[in-house]
């Protein structure tokens, strides 16, 4: 199977293809994890793009559904130098090929992907066409200027859940091969679900909280009524996709929140949305951030963390007025964690969870016990 690809630069391309057939617009960009693909794949923040993998082979571990951030792939599709679908590791319970055919999406592979890599570091996030079906560049480009860009559709509302339901389940036992119970220290939060990684609410159970997942357009009212009555105890703020400046709605009820003094923690879009919520408009990066290995240092223990990351937004510089910055990107000097001057808030860009990625930010997650 093929793939034909078009990007709004002008460039097209052919590749190959796996998974299953089809075709979708999406934002190009790219992710330099050497680890973790299944946990990329099906983290719901990259809904509406395709992930560029910049590491060359995808496949040789295959898939397992403990390993899953969401129950499925919500990106657009994938794109890889090489392609694997003969997977060798104990925990593999099916290849990635029959894992794409059974989501309904497409890979495709056998391409340049350090020509996409250099393209998109040079130009920014580019927009793109891809089809197993159509190869005509003319109908390619056609469908690409009648889709709507990214920062235009609202990817919240279809990836949150609908129904509230509770998290049990604590960090994974490497020795018991499973998750472990939740050993609750008899506080609870509520999670408003933006897109949020299933091990973002591993951790929260980790540290002793009980988490009760809600829908995204929760009402702040009936969040600070479950507060005063002492029925949970703070708020977190997950993840998620696309332009933070859209969810106005959103916005607006996280401040009505603040100003009631509910203690908040927020996470990647969670830290961009409280920052709108504050007044400090969000900005749009050339090419985000999108990896495993960046570094970012903590401000208040001048120690240098090597993170993950997932964004293509970022809070602004004036938001010092309000906010004690406490980790920066030593990549790009951009703001990483901010504490709020004057309410029990605060929120990081980066991933403290991982999955993939490594460990050393774990600590965040026990600072959210210290304001509940």
């Amino acid at each position: 199977m093929n793939a034909y690809i078009y990007i709004e630069n002008g460039v097209f391309l052919q590749a190959k293809a796996f998974g299953a057939p089809g075709e979708c617009a999406g934002e190009l960009v790219f992710n330099t994890s050497m680890t973790g693909y299944e946990e990329i794949m099906s983290d719901p923040s990259y809904a509406g793009q395709f992930i560029v993998f910049t590491m060359p082979e995808i496949g040789i571990v295959g898939i397992n559904d403990d390993d899953m951030e969401s129950s499925k792939i919500h990106a657009s599709g994938v794109i890889m130098r090489s392609y694997n679908d003969d997977p060798s590791n104990y925990r593999s319970q099916r290849s990635l090929g029959k894992f794409f055919e059974e989501q309904g999406k497409f890979g495709v592979y056998d391409i340049d992907t350090r020509f996409l890599t250099k393209m998109l570091r040079d130009e920014g996030a580019l927009m793109a066409y891809i089809s197993t079906q159509i190869s005509d560049k003319a109908e390619l480009k056609r469908r690409l200027e009648a889709s709507k860009r990214i920062e235009e559709i609202n990817y919240v509302k279809t990836i949150s859940v609908t129904n509230e339901y509770e998290h049990k389940n604590a960090a994974w036992d490497k020795g018991a091969q499973t998750y472990k119970p939740l050993k609750s220290i008899g506080k609870k939060i509520t999670v408003l679900d933006f897109g949020v990684k299933r091990n973002i609410l591993n951790e929260l159970c980790e540290i002793g909280l009980e988490v009760i997942v809600v829908p995204h357009d929760t009402k702040a009212d009936t969040l600070i009524a479950k507060f005063k009555s002492g029925e949970i105890n703070g708020v977190f703020l997950s993840n998620g996709p696309g332009e933070p400046k859209s969810l106005k709605s959103e916005i607006a009820e996280i401040k009505k929140m603040v100003e009631a003094r509910i203690p908040i923690f927020g996470i990647c879009l969670g830290h961009q949305l409280l920052s709108n919520a504050m007044g400090y408009e969000t900005y749009k990066l050339k090419f985000g951030q999108h990896g495993a290995n960046h570094p970012v240092l903590n401000l208040e223990t001048k120690t240098i963390e090597i993170t993950a990351q997932n964004h293509n937004y970022n809070v602004p510089e004036n938001i010092a007025q309000v906010a004690h910055i406490t980790h920066r990107n030593l990549f790009d000097d951009t703001i990483e964690g901010v504490r709020y001057k004057e309410y029990p808030v605060f929120s990081v860009q980066h991933h403290p969870e991982a999955s993939s990625g490594p460990n050393e930010s774990k600590y965040i997650f026990k600072q959210f016990l210290q304001i509940l």
